[in-house]
């Protein structure tokens, strides 16, 4: 499935400087915890799981998960991968004690790469802001694979609507953000993102935390 540019634009175009500056609080701690109902310390334990010595973050936001989780050793490889150049740079900022690699790079499209590859690879609230349906935007996963090491760990979590339980001012704020471009999730569920990691990757996990999914799986 091809996507216009306007459809790839549209999802990362919110994260400007301005909005940056108010993610955590916007989106960390206001709607993580009261909307989505998937309290942000239950995400950055995901990444406390999964994250290693070797790692790409695809889709960086504010960075905090990076600049907050237990990398298991002082001086890790870190990469940020995302399309937009103010997202990456406010993160590296963020994280400039570890001297971070940036890529700006399309996620639906195949990746020109030319780095060793990755032992870990985060996709944190990224798919739930890719146009198309589960099924369309997991091309994503295909694109990343040439970037991992065999064995190697991808992870994330992404916000759904069908097969999880919504409140009804999650119901409304997705309706919203689908509305303004933001998100594009409306086609988004939790069996066919089940069966999308299955048919990409081993040991694959899924666990449903209020409306967001956390999954991860090997390659």
């Amino acid at each position: 499935m091809s996507f216009t540019p306007e459809e790839i634009a549209a999802g990362q175009a919110i994260y400007t400087p301005g909005m940056l500056n108010l993610y955590d609080l916007r989106v960390l701690w206001i709607s993580n915890r009261w909307i989505w109902k998937c309290p942000t310390p239950r995400l950055l334990a995901h990444y406390d799981r999964h994250v290693t010595a070797n790692h790409l973050d695809v889709g960086v936001g504010s960075g905090y998960y990076l600049d907050n989780c237990r990398f298991p050793a002082a001086d890790p490889r870190v990469a940020l991968m995302d399309l937009n150049p103010h997202s990456l740079a406010f993160a590296a900022k963020r994280i400039a004690r570890y001297k971070p690699e940036t890529h700006v790079r399309n996620v639906l499209e195949p990746i020109p790469f030319e780095g060793a590859p990755f032992d870990s690879v985060g996709v944190n609230y990224l798919l739930h802001c890719l146009p198309g349906d589960m099924a369309a935007k997991a091309c994503a996963f295909d694109f990343l694979a040439p970037l991992m090491n065999p064995g190697a760990v991808i992870f994330g979590s992404t916000l759904l609507q069908g097969g999880v339980e919504r409140s009804a001012a999650a119901r409304w704020l997705m309706a919203y953000y689908n509305s303004d471009g933001v998100f594009s999730n409306t086609r988004d569920d939790l069996a066919t993102l089940r069966r999308e990691l299955g048919k990409r990757f081993t040991d694959v996990k899924v666990v449903v935390v209020g409306c967001a999914a956390l999954f991860s799986g090997r390659r």
